[in-house]
């Protein structure tokens, strides 16, 4: 998936979210969070290949995504799939999106990463 499929299937599967720019000097980042918590679950940048230790020249598109931390260390061992750049490593996994991780995982973790951070009500308890 590249950034505008990715842009497009988080418009289209998800609700109560909201896209931003929060960055002035970064007008290419974007942040989806979620309408009644605020919470990220998704960050798009536009970094350099080495910036994030990738052997490669050029820039890249990358998606930031929360993740379950049992599933980190896997995770980064596949193609495409790093420890998170500019976020806690324990929490979060970045993607490139330079069609080098499948699509099917991009949508599975995005939903991973959506659920992650969305607000759960807590069920009330009778007295």
């Amino acid at each position: 998936m590249n950034r505008s499929e990715v842009e497009k299937f988080i418009h289209q599967n998800f609700g109560g979210i909201a896209q931003d720019y929060p960055w002035p000097d970064s007008p290419e980042y974007t942040v989806f969070r979620h309408v009644d918590n605020h919470k990220w679950f998704a960050l798009i940048m536009t970094v350099q290949y080495t910036t994030i230790k990738v052997n490669q020249t050029g820039t890249v598109d990358i998606l930031n995504l929360k993740c379950d931390p049992d599933l980190i260390d896997d995770l980064i061992k596949a193609p495409g799939i790093l420890p998170a750049y500019h976020m806690n490593k324990q929490h979060w996994v970045t993607i490139l999106l330079d069609g080098s991780c499948p699509a099917d995982c991009i949508k599975t973790l995005i939903d991973l990463s959506y659920q992650l951070t969305a607000k759960h009500l807590k069920s009330k308890t009778r007295s």
